[in-house]
């Protein structure tokens, strides 16, 4: 994510985005991409979307509840059909009332349109009624499906692109968009009231004189221009500051949430962070502020030119009734109509600016599932064999994006059936993202991985992921009960009580869960009434019950997993829990399976069956713990290991211990 220089006439970074995020938050198409997106969109293209818009909500609600949906529309047509039949029955009452005669007489003549006047008065309140109810169902409705729809497109890509701050920002986007969608409804509803009852007056105006109607579509003209203008500036405003609003929000996140708290007081950092909060905040003010200058000169302008238009309508009306072309009693009417009309026009333009701002990022959720499916993790492949007698790394390259270096260079390697292979090297040199190609949430960017005899590049992922336990150093801490963050572990399929208690014992998670105020079910998460904290140490025991839990519990398909994944399972133990999870880690392969173990603790690489060796991403060392402590000259295994020993006074440190000159390799 690259910070962008800001555009001239547009706010400049504050200092606190520089020092805290190194620029501007913006993304890198941000304004360009939005202004040049806004210079193309003009009253007629607009004009020209909305049947496009309105479909597009029509089948979102279509979707989400069918039956309001068609509550809704039937509603707003009749309330449209009663419009017009009351300027209709208002123009026959005025006829009626301003003809000569006893005025018994008239108001006898005019009753009957009078009361129809009253008649559809009370139907349009009923209808009104019956919308608003339809729509207060259909809208959450939308929501729900739009958002469900958007959490499942995210959730099923492949980790790079969550990875990729450019993909990120279609999440973003695509995030309003699943609010906006909701908006939409409502906004197409009031759309379509405001469309008929336009209609209706102008139906009536033709009527009355076909020189009145495009009158009316002069006073629209201007106030849909300003709609659109002031539309398109307030969505590449929101565009551009999405990131802006994410670091604010992650700066106010850091001053409230629990794991930041003992630092923010005891460093003062409290202070540091809420300026820098209020400097990013003034920045948003002062871009809120110039959208609304720009928003009054725009509203100032169409209010004028619509202004205009209105009064060139009214005096047209003058002037043919002064000529004799039209009778008072019509003109009369016509005023009603051209005032309904004008109406229609304010709600008319006011909701198509909403509807259009709604529907720029509705379009973004179209652009998250167009981009969603060209990242998505492929479903389906070749079948993966259950137990392969070995797993190769042929030639495998992976560089991460915006890294010149690969995180991995032409590594090769074979990992046999029921065997502990561990992978050592010091922090940076691809250990974990060697486990990620492993587990099949990374794919390599040259060379391929092979389950017996196929390519996992070829594989069904969805079979690759039933197939491995990952037990990473950053486990997922959930912020539910303690029986849910064991559940998660194979979460497909319903577990027993005896399932848990067994993986409970296999971690010593047990007495954990007797201290617990409410056992399985406490609330393992500070912050939330009943919730407790779990130490470090703790939570370890807890991912390691979770993997034994999926290596005991078979997926829906019956497989079992077979490639354990463990990165640096022990730093937050005590040392005589470490030792105890060691030996419950090496006891794995009693189950079947085959386990692959990261860790800076050399002393648990010895009973390894092989080990790897990793230096800057590329394999430097392999075989077993004798194998390299044997080898001369020195190699970084062995002066890692020895330095080590020489730190807990191990009494067996052989003779050839490194010298207090060699250089110090830290794993």
């Amino acid at each position: 994510m690259t910070p962008t220089p800001p555009s001239p006439g547009r706010p400049k970074g504050s200092d606190s985005e520089q020092l805290l995020f190194g620029g501007p938050m913006r993304y890198d198409y941000g304004w360009a991409r939005h202004e040049m997106a806004g210079a193309d969109v003009t009253f007629l293209a607009v004009a020209r979307q909305l049947p496009s818009l309105m479909r597009l909500a029509g089948r979102m609600a279509w979707q989400a509840d069918r039956t309001s949906m068609t509550m809704l529309v039937g509603a707003e047509v009749l309330r449209g059909l009663a419009a017009a039949v009351a300027l209709l029955a208002t123009s026959r009452a005025l006829a009626q009332l301003l003809t000569p005669g006893p005025v018994e007489d008239v108001l006898r003549a005019a009753l009957p349109a009078i009361m129809v006047v009253g008649a559809v008065a009370g139907l349009s309140a009923v209808l009104s009624a019956a919308s608003g109810r339809a729509a207060g169902k259909l809208e959450p409705a939308v929501f729900r499906v739009a958002t469900g729809d958007f959490l499942r497109i995210v959730s099923r890509t492949e980790l790079e692109a969550i990875e990729d701050p450019e993909f990120l920002s279609f999440v973003d986007s695509a995030r309003w968009g699943a609010v906006s969608i909701q908006h939409l409804v409502g906004q197409a509803t009031s759309v379509l009231t405001a469309s008929l009852g336009l209609v209706s007056a102008g139906g009536v105006l033709s009527v009355l004189h076909p020189a009145l109607l495009p009158m009316l579509l002069l006073i629209s003209a201007p106030r849909g221009w300003g709609a659109v203008r002031t539309a398109r500036r307030r969505y590449a405003s929101t565009k551009s500051w999405l990131q802006h609003s994410r670091a604010s929000t992650a700066l106010a996140d850091m001053l409230v949430r629990p794991w930041s708290a003992a630092e923010l007081r005891v460093h003062a950092s409290g202070p540091f962070i809420l300026g820098h909060y209020e400097q990013m905040a003034r920045a948003a003010e002062k871009e809120q502020a110039r959208l609304a200058d720009a928003k009054a000169r725009t509203d100032l302008v169409s209010a004028a030119l619509a202004g205009l238009a209105t009064v060139g309508a009214f005096a047209l009306l003058g002037w043919l009734v002064v000529d004799g072309s039209m009778a008072l009693a019509v003109a009369g009417t016509a005023v009603v109509a051209i005032r309904t009309g004008s109406a229609s026009i304010g709600g008319l333009v006011s909701q198509i600016n909403g509807l259009y701002e709604e529907a720029l990022f509705v379009r973004d959720l179209d652009d998250l599932h167009r981009e969603g499916a060209r990242r998505a993790i492929p479903i389906g492949g070749l079948p993966l064999p259950e137990r392969p007698e070995t797993i190769r790394v042929e030639d495998v390259t992976f560089t991460y994006d915006g890294r010149d270096t690969p995180a991995l260079d032409k590594i090769s390697l074979t990992i046999g059936r029921g065997e502990v292979i561990a992978l050592v090297g010091e922090n940076g040199s691809g250990k974990s993202t060697l486990a990620h190609l492993l587990s099949g949430v990374y794919q390599p960017h040259q060379g391929r991985i092979v389950w017996g005899d196929v390519d996992v590049a070829e594989a069904d992922r969805d079979q690759l992921f039933s197939s491995v336990a990952l037990l990473a150093q950053n486990f997922q801490r959930w912020a539910f009960t303690l029986r849910a963050n064991l559940l998660l572990g194979r979460p497909e399929v319903p577990c027993s009580q005896e399932q848990l208690d067994a993986a409970a014992d296999y971690a010593d998670l047990q007495p954990v869960v007797e201290e617990l105020p409410r056992g399985w079910d406490t609330l393992v998460a500070k912050g939330y009434e009943g919730g407790v904290g779990l130490s470090g140490g703790q939570w370890q025991r807890v991912a390691l019950a979770r993997t034994h839990l999926r290596l005991t519990t078979p997926a829906p398909d019956g497989r079992l997993p077979h490639l354990v994944i463990v990165d640096e399972p022990t730093s937050a133990m005590d040392a005589k829990a470490e030792v105890a999870a060691f030996e419950q880690i090496r006891d794995l392969t009693k189950l079947g399976v085959t386990v692959v173990l990261i860790t800076h603790r050399l002393a648990a690489t010895a009973k390894a069956d092989r080990i790897y060796v990793l230096h800057h991403g590329r394999l430097v060392e392999q075989g077993t713990h004798d194998e390299l402590m044997a080898q001369e000259p020195i190699t970084q295994y062995r002066e890692a290991y020895l330095l080590q020993a020489r730190q807990y006074a191990i009494s067996h440190v052989p003779q050839q211990a490194a010298s207090e000159t060699d250089p110090v390799v830290r794993f």
